[in-house]
């Protein structure tokens, strides 16, 4: 990336910061008006000219101002972008929704709310990757003569519950028997390296007389596996619908189109976090997927325990960012501190 000189720098960051604010090109009297620039508007012209020329700013043909690209926005978020604090209400807002809630899946419904309600954009919050999470115990419990509830605890905490279709009844001895036995031969595996070679480690109880290795073999996916489509929570959709970028059908048939692939969310989401360190930002093009050329993402991780998930506001490449950062951080580190006290 080209190097900037002061003056250079000044004019970017007042066009992108402008733009940021009113979704208007920005034009060279505009910035000459402020008192402390300093430049007179036919300077500024010429430094918006090379802005241009090296590939920071575009020029749309209706208009004579100019606005950031994507390489523009990437030099203004990681060199010129002074990051805001959340205000004291919104830190408190946050904490008092999410702390009077005590279901894994209400929590990260709710943060997905809060999330979109305070940013204005599209907000996502994955759940955590179960797969990931290292086998503690199964329990087996028969709730009628064809059903079988099977549920799986992981040592973070968290709970799968599954339920099977059995032929027929089985004594309570013998599913506290195959519960025993595959305890001793799972304990301390990932669901995900149980998933892969659960098979072999029952392969001489495949034929039990209950027949329930035989179908747990068969069922491995459902049993040990997640359906990630199922784990996603979507807010904010009526707020970026309001920004000024979807009054085009073109923008506005994206977003929808966007809203109903959640493949592509989680995949963006959990692609553009680097899982250390502070908020992710993944901008137009970066994210390589043509869906999402005119947006961007501002990505995290949250733990719970040795399992994790992903948040996220996703929304035009013209979002504050001095805003979604801080906010996309502290909703992060919220639901990451809830779920330790509750393990503890």
């Amino acid at each position: 990336m080209n190097t900037l000189n002061d003056r250079e720098k000044t004019i970017l960051h007042n066009i992108v910061h402008s733009y940021i604010q009113t979704a208007i090109p920005v034009g060279s009297r505009f910035i000459a008006k402020r008192r402390d620039i300093g430049l007179s508007p036919a300077t500024i012209r010429n430094v918006m000219s090379d802005l241009e020329y090296l590939g920071y700013l575009d020029h749309p043909h209706t208009s004579a101002g100019r606005i950031p690209t994507d390489k523009g926005y990437r030099f203004y978020v990681n060199e010129l972008m002074e990051i805001e604090r959340l205000s004291e209400s919104e830190q408190s807002t946050i904490q008092t929704q999410l702390q009077g809630t005590m279901e894994t899946d209400d929590i990260l419904k709710i943060a997905s709310k809060i999330l979109g309600s305070i940013s204005h954009q599209l907000s996502v919050v994955t759940a955590p990757q179960m797969t990931s999470g290292i086998f503690e115990k199964l329990e087996l419990l028969q709730v009628s003569s064809s059903r079988l509830l099977v549920i799986i605890s992981i040592r973070s905490g968290l709970v799968k519950t599954i339920m099977m279709e059995i032929h027929s009844e089985i004594p309570r001895p013998k599913l506290d028997e195959v519960a025993r036995m595959l305890n001793e031969r799972l304990s301390g595996l990932t669901l995900n390296e149980i998933r892969n070679s659960f098979a072999e480690r029952v392969r001489e109880y495949r034929n039990e007389d209950s027949g329930l290795i035989r179908l747990f073999i068969e069922s491995v996916d459902k049993l040990f596996d997640e359906n990630r489509k199922d784990k996603i929570h979507i807010g904010g959709t009526t707020n970026i619908l309001s920004q000024p970028e979807f009054e085009s059908a073109k923008n506005f048939k994206s977003v929808i189109e966007l809203m109903d692939n959640e493949d592509i969310i989680i995949h963006v989401l959990e692609a553009g976090d680097a899982k250390t360190g502070s908020a992710t930002v993944t901008i137009g093009e970066e994210t390589k997927i043509e869906h999402l050329k005119e947006f961007s993402i501002v990505t995290k991780t949250y733990n719970v325990g040795d399992v994790s998930g992903s948040i996220g506001v996703l929304g035009p490449k013209r979002m504050e960012y001095s805003r979604m950062i801080p906010l996309v951080n502290f909703v992060a580190s919220t639901i990451s501190d809830l779920f330790q006290r509750r393990s503890q």
